[in-house]
Formats: C-alpha cells, structure tokens, sequence
C-alpha cells in the first residue's frame, strides 16, 4: 500500500490568512464528521493537479463538523502549494486520515510553544487542546512582519486564550535566543517545549530551551526533508521479523526494496517526514535520516522511517506496523 486511504472532501471557505498564505475550511459533501483529532496532526492532501502533500490541522481538535488547512505558496511550487492558492470555496480534494507526531504530553506541570512563521499551523490546534484542558501554556510566534503572520487576526482578538499569546514581529534571528530565555522563566525539567518553523529557527530554539527543560521534552515539527551525504553509503541486509530476507544496495531505499518484492508499507512522502513508514527495529543499528522521530526515539534506536534511514550495522531485523 502505497499511501494511506483518501477521502473526498469539499472546500466550504478560503480565507487569505496572510501574505502568500491561506487557510482552506474542509468539510465531508454529507455533512458527516471529520473529527476529533489528536491535537497537533497532519493529513495527506491531494489537491487539483494530483500532487500529494502534508499539512498540519489547526482547527480546534474537538470541533468534528470540519477540518482547517494553512497553505503557504512555496516559490518553485511543482504543483502544490500553488495549486492549493487556485482552489475555491465548493472544490473537492482529497484527504488521508489524520496522523500525529507532535502530541501533548499529559504529565507536563507547563508547555511553551514556539512557532515561526507558518510553523504556527499545527501550534495552534495544540494551544485549542491545551486551553480546553486547562492547562498552563504559552503560545510565542515569531514572524517577519505582521503581514506574513498567519491567524493574526485571530490570535491579537481571540478572548478567551489572547492572554497566552506572545506574537513578536521583526526580532532578528540572533535577538531570539535572549527572549526566549526570558520567557522560559519557571520552566523545568517537567515542562515541555514544542517547535515548528525553518530548520535553523528550530534548531535555534533546541539550543536556547533543551538545557532548561532536557533534550527529550523539546518536541520538534518538520516541514521539509533532512538534507543527507549518501556518498559513503553500503550495502545491509533487512529482515523481517517474519524471517524473509532482502538485500538492501547502497543506492536503495530500504521501503523501495520491499515494495519492489510486494511487501505492503504505509507511506506517504517517502521523505523522512510524514512518519507513515516509521516501523520497529528489533535487532541492529538504524542510521536514522528521518525528519520525524524524536531525539528519544532516535536514541532509543527501536523504530525507524523506512523510506530514508538505512543500516549502521551489516543486518537490521525490523516488524511492520
């Protein structure tokens, strides 16, 4: 199986959040559910031109009559995000099932989330889950000017969680880490600190917060695949845990290898960041190249994306989820 199970869905309201950026209100052609879902998912989107790609919820969780998308207009778009910014109110895309790898943790006394840019997408739906929780949390959103901020609007009026929201407009890369320090002030090794936006500004933030509240509770969203040297890659061999073997050449994927020998995986982007491919790791040593699992996972070295990540040991025994 190549992707996950898609459904039609109709397009009841676009609205132009920002610069370059608009929201799409999905909703079912019968009026059924779409929801709830985990806060912080994403959904596969299909949109006009056939082009697969992911994007994060931020509708509220619980709200089940519809689903809300942010796109932005990539420069260079081969046909997604710029046919996603021609679609209008009554089209119809297709949609797989939501999938999380940005949860809430349940035991955190506090949670900070840090957003820059459309990196607030999936922020967002998790700052409707922690205020229907009750929980303590800060939303921080960095963004160029406020006219490249998504949800602006919304953030600067909504009443009943504004208070949460820092929204900070202009601030130089290198002024960040300072400010963020600032606002990290009670933040422990029980808090949690969730992340999504460019690579550097999240890998600033990991820098800035993970001595405050450790490595493991700094929880990061990906965008867009991990840029890897392949030159020096050999050849390992997988198997399952159903004892087939199949030998794994230095310039193939572990993923195209099994399909090729119609093993059925769950994927989606085939690049490290979706997560639909992630599987368990029941003997060897993965060399993890994903964009979606968490340092803890990593370390753990149990689980493992198939479509990028290959062998630091010459055999990898692995299960299918």
């Amino acid at each position: 199986m190549t992707s996950s199970a898609t459904v039609a869905v109709r397009v009841s309201e676009v609205v132009e959040e920002a610069a370059g950026i608009r929201s799409l209100r999905l909703v079912t052609p019968d009026g059924s559910p779409l929801g709830p879902y985990e806060a912080g998912a994403h959904v596969d989107v299909v949109g006009p031109t056939g082009v697969l790609r992911q994007y994060s919820l931020c509708s509220p969780p619980d709200d089940a009559a519809s689903l809300l998308i942010a796109v932005k207009k990539e420069a260079g778009s081969r046909g997604g995000s710029a046919a996603l910014h021609e679609v209008q109110v009554g089209d119809t895309l297709r949609i797989g099932p939501p999938r999380n790898l940005l949860t809430v943790a349940a035991d955190a006394d506090r949670h900070l989330l840090v957003a820059g840019g459309i990196g607030v997408t999936p922020l967002l739906s998790m700052a409707y889950e922690l205020h229907r929780r009750g929980a303590d949390f800060a939303l921080h959103y960095f963004a160029r000017s406020r006219a490249e901020a998504a949800f602006a609007d919304l953030l600067e009026h909504r009443a009943d969680f504004r208070d949460r929201v820092h929204l900070h407009y202009g601030v130089p890369r290198a002024d960040q880490p300072a400010l963020l320090r600032t606002h990290a002030a009670g933040l422990g090794p029980a808090s949690r600190v969730y992340t999504c936006g460019p690579d550097g500004f999240m890998d600033q933030v990991v820098a800035t917060l993970a001595p405050v509240v450790g490595a493991d509770n700094v929880h990061v969203e990906h965008f867009v695949a991990a840029q890897v040297d392949t030159s020096a890659d050999q050849p390992f061999v997988v198997e399952l845990d159903t004892g087939e073997e199949f030998d794994v050449p230095a310039d193939r994927s572990i993923l195209s290898v099994l399909e090729e020998n119609g093993i059925e995986v769950f994927t989606s982007c085939q690049e490290g960041v979706c997560g639909s491919c992630v599987s368990g790791v029941l003997d060897g040593v993965p060399d993890h190249r994903d964009s979606c699992l968490s340092a803890a996972d990593r370390a753990a070295g149990n689980q493992m994306a198939l479509c990028v990540s290959r062998a630091r040991s010459p055999r990898l025994v692995i299960e299918l989820y």
